[in-house]
């Protein structure tokens, strides 16, 4: 009985909480959104650019892709937590506060864009050099060998290494809400841990891992469609 109790007591705890649960899931959602499209409109071009030159491709250069490789390398050496912090200024003088999904979206992306330039490498790499020495030697420019041979060959991958990338920064938006950006971490840490309600962590730690699923699930089934293979 006092166990049916708690239970039905715990329901109804997170019943009473369902307006912030939404809230909560939303803003977590915004956090993701800013920094993965962030990562795909800044990383992504980074990503070719430390692919092309590399050493017999393109535009090979190593004083470029060593520049860049650096610049990648540094940002990711860093605990996404201290990343939070040190951005701190810069996340004021962009949006103003430092607190909010908003302003937990500004590390959040400086963090996505090496992960994925990284995956996009990665990636495109996995492309045989004879695919592009075919589209070399049939007088492709280019600009035509970017998009029609590397992106076009690579989008399986490349869909494969956006799905790692936001299964991974939602667990960073999860940390962002330790220090105020809000979302699902904010609210497990609140409700769970400071008033000690464990029916909410265990309720936050469910949903986080319904939602990687789904992630998982619709990722893997785009790439599977998108794989000429």
């Amino acid at each position: 009985m006092d166990e049916q109790l708690t239970l039905a007591q715990a329901l109804a705890n997170l019943s009473d909480l369902a307006p912030e649960i939404w809230q909560a899931s939303v803003e977590t959602g915004l956090m993701l959104a800013i920094g993965l499209s962030v990562a795909i409109v800044v990383g992504g071009p980074l990503g070719i650019l430390l692919y092309l030159t590399q050493p017999g491709q393109l535009f090979a250069n190593r004083a470029v892709n060593g520049v860049v490789g650096w610049f990648v390398n540094l940002v990711r050496s860093f605990p996404f937590i201290i990343l939070m912090v040190s951005l701190v200024p810069l996340t004021r003088l962009l949006v103003g506060s430092t607190i909010g999904p908003i302003a937990a979206a500004v590390p959040l992306s400086f963090a996505a864009i090496p992960y994925f330039a990284r995956l996009v490498e990665q990636t495109l790499r996995e492309i045989p050099r004879g695919v592009i020495e075919a589209a070399e030697a049939m007088g492709a420019s280019p600009a035509q060998i970017i998009w029609k041979v590397l992106l076009g060959e690579a989008r399986a991958g490349l869909i494969s290494s956006l799905t790692i990338l936001t299964i991974s920064f939602l667990s960073y938006s999860a940390v962002a809400g330790v220090v105020g950006g809000g979302g699902i971490g904010d609210l497990a840490i609140r409700y769970g841990y400071y008033r000690f309600q464990t029916e909410v962590m265990v309720a936050m730690v469910l949903l986080l891992v319904v939602i990687v699923q789904i992630i998982q699930f619709a990722g893997n089934h785009l790439a599977a469609r998108l794989d000429k293979r």
